[in-house]
């Protein structure tokens, strides 16, 4: 894919609005006005006449903010809840996602579009090699064990997030109990679910923060926030959950 592909859904007769966009070019977008003519016009009298712009680069783009008083909002519809905020006036801000939606404060229904930018590039070898240079192999900063319970606990810990970007529940040591129960095997006991988040918490995610032993509560969204964080849980990893749900599960 060269350059970047806007789209704007639409319920209207005259269906949706593409936008092909080559590197180095521009698209302004807003509810436009007479003597006023934006590349892509949004119906909505909440937004702004001329309320931004996208900018395409060769690997990327850019978006600029030209409202002065509302937060736009990019989010990343693969990333578990990313997202970036474009606050007033903030000019040419990079955005890094591959798939992004851009989100406009207003009364009633979002109005909102999407970016699709170039696929992104991706270094042949894990570490580079550096001439000349000796010494240690570089320590992996998490180092999980994909077939390990204690990783099986982390992907359930973080399932409501990975299919519901806007879901900001952890589940329970009981929640994730009741979702693992299923496994060949001996099935978890509540004990050994909040064994295996102390661990993940102490020896694996090396988080530092200091918990109270009856609030664990604090302990198993610092797991859920580091591990989305850096990309260590993804949406793919929950095909090693148990198919079957409990009724009551989360």
């Amino acid at each position: 894919m060269s350059g970047i592909l806007v789209y704007l859904p639409s319920d209207s007769p005259h269906g949706p609005v593409r936008r092909d966009l080559a590197s180095g070019e521009s698209l302004s977008f807003g509810r436009g006005a007479p003597g006023l003519s934006v590349g892509l016009r949004l119906d909505n009298p909440t937004i702004p006449r001329l309320a931004g712009e996208i900018f395409a680069v060769e690997d990327h783009w850019r978006l600029s903010n030209f409202s002065a008083d509302r937060t736009y909002v990019v989010e990343n519809p693969e990333g578990a809840g990313e997202y970036l905020r474009i606050p007033p006036r903030r000019a040419s801000c990079p955005v890094p996602f591959e798939i992004s939606r851009v989100v406009c404060s207003t009364h009633g229904t979002t109005t909102s579009f999407q970016v699709y930018a170039p696929q992104h590039l991706y270094l042949d070898s894990m570490e580079i090699d550096v001439p000349g240079a000796d010494g240690f192999t570089t320590v992996s900063a998490f180092s999980l064990d994909q077939d390990a319970v204690y990783f099986l606990v982390l992907v359930a810990l973080c399932e409501p997030r990975l299919r519901n970007e806007s879901s900001t529940a952890v589940p329970t040591s009981r929640q994730v109990m009741e979702r693992l129960s299923t496994l060949p095997g001996h099935p978890p006991t509540l004990r050994s679910i909040n064994a295996h988040i102390d661990y993940l918490a102490e020896h694996k995610l090396h988080i530092k923060q200091p918990f109270e032993r009856e609030r664990l509560d604090g302990k198993r969204t610092a797991v859920v926030d580091t591990a989305l964080r850096f990309g260590l849980v993804q949406e793919e990893h929950l095909s090693l959950l148990p198919h079957s749900r409990p009724g009551r599960g989360f």
